[in-house]
């Protein structure tokens, strides 16, 4: 006998709920368009002062948008979220080697580039079961 597929829907979360997920986690993608394609890269940040800090080698975009997901191997777990906005590159020494220290992972180096995103758009989703 074998079991049914389990059916999920994603629902949407609030910002706040969504913003907390971004905050407690520091690994996610990068995405923007660079001459007319759609770039993905993955990417660690750090929340401070209600801006998305980003690490990312390749020069930036005007905007992009950062994705980061805590998807589960146990169906209808985990979350989703998205931000977009305008972003700037930390040009300021002292507050680029700050932010160096401040993220988690690897080693960052000098030919990494520092953004600062401003979040407009802020998405959260989360699996959870379809009523059957």
């Amino acid at each position: 006998m074998s079991a049914s597929p389990i059916i999920l829907r994603m629902i949407e979360v609030s910002r706040a709920a969504a913003l907390w997920l971004l905050k407690e986690s520091c690994l996610g993608r990068l995405i923007r368009v660079q001459r007319d394609r759609t770039t993905v890269r993955p990417a660690r940040h750090v929340w401070e002062y209600g801006r998305l800090m980003i690490v990312r080698a390749s020069a930036p975009a005007a905007t992009v948008g950062h994705d980061v997901e805590g998807i589960r191997t146990v169906p209808a777990t985990g979350w989703t979220v998205t931000v977009a906005g305008p972003a700037e590159v930390i040009t300021d020494p002292a507050a680029a080697a700050h932010h160096r220290r401040s993220l988690s992972g690897r080693t960052h180096g000098r030919h990494d580039t520092l953004l600062l995103l401003h979040p407009k758009t802020v998405t959260g989703l989360r699996p959870t079961r379809a009523e059957a």
